[in-house]
């Protein structure tokens, strides 16, 4: 094949390869159909959603479990120990958790914690 046959493959390749990356979206989770309030969550949960909250833990209720309290209304969290910072955390500290909702048959939803941060004021 001749040097200029294959540079005008090469070219023809390459023009079909960028015009299939023109057209790619993405494609993973939406900030904007994310609920953004506890009161959101519990009148449409849904299970494996990924969510982001801002809020305070009021009270431990088991090893791993807490109850998370925002504006608008309290659901129940599992954070795992490694999770917390070495900053102590209380009732009066504002957090944002980032996790998944968790909506086992008849169960009251909860939130499985990923990540855990102080909100710095």
């Amino acid at each position: 094949m001749p040097l200029r046959s294959m540079t005008r493959a090469a070219g023809f390749v390459g023009a079909l390869l960028l015009s299939f990356s023109v057209n790619a979206a993405y494609v993973g989770p939406s900030s904007e159909n994310q609920p953004r309030s506890v009161k959101q969550i519990l009148a449409n949960p849904q299970d494996d959603q990924f969510v982001v909250l801002k809020g305070y833990l009021t009270r431990q209720v088991s090893s791993d479990k807490y109850i998370f309290k925002d504006d608008t209304g309290e659901i129940r969290v599992e954070i795992d120990h490694d999770l917390f910072t070495a900053d102590p955390i209380n009732a009066d500290t504002l957090v944002e958790i980032r996790g998944e909702v968790e909506k086992d048959f008849l169960q009251t939803p909860e939130i499985d914690v990923d990540h855990l941060s102080i909100v710095k004021p």
